[in-house]
């Protein structure tokens, strides 16, 4: 009976370091799991403002588009025809309302968003149109992003 006592000591630790090893365990799964769907929320959100960027453009739609825009907006335009310029958020939207709709042909008023990378309240995407490619830095702002900086590249 002793040596069953003696047996039943030793279990015991080795019970409690399984336990504590299995409630690890699934307290990280389930972060890791709460992490993913908060990473995949972000991507989703993250196109889909860069989408409202761009089909707020096209479409003139200047409400659209200023959503999308952080405070702070500086968009950086390369051409190869004209000496590289800065827009702030308040000349990009001045365009936008004086111009209205762009002339340009359906064809060319697509878009494909890739979403590069997203890292706690930073992001960056790149945006390609027939005409040109644009390189976004986002930043969460009151849990919406925002699109802070693009470098455009007129192709």
């Amino acid at each position: 009976m002793a040596l069953y006592d003696l047996f039943a000591q030793r279990r015991q630790p080795m019970h409690r370091l399984v336990l504590a090893l299995t409630l690890v365990l699934l307290f990280n799964l389930s972060t890791r799991a709460y992490d993913s769907k908060t990473a995949n929320d972000d991507v989703s959100a993250v196109r889909s403002t860069v989408t409202n960027y761009i089909e707020g453009y096209f479409t003139g739609d200047a409400q659209r588009m200023e959503q999308t825009l952080h405070p702070h907006y500086l968009k950086h335009v390369i051409d190869a025809t004209k000496p590289m310029h800065e827009m702030t958020r308040a000349d990009v939207m001045k365009a936008v309302r004086s111009e209205g709709i762009p002339d340009l042909p359906s064809t060319s008023k697509t878009e494909r968003v890739t979403v590069l990378d997203v890292a706690g309240d930073m992001a960056s995407a790149k945006l390609v149109t027939p005409g040109w490619t644009d390189y976004m830095t986002l930043s969460k702002m009151n849990g919406a992003w925002k699109i802070l900086s693009v470098v455009q590249r007129i192709d």
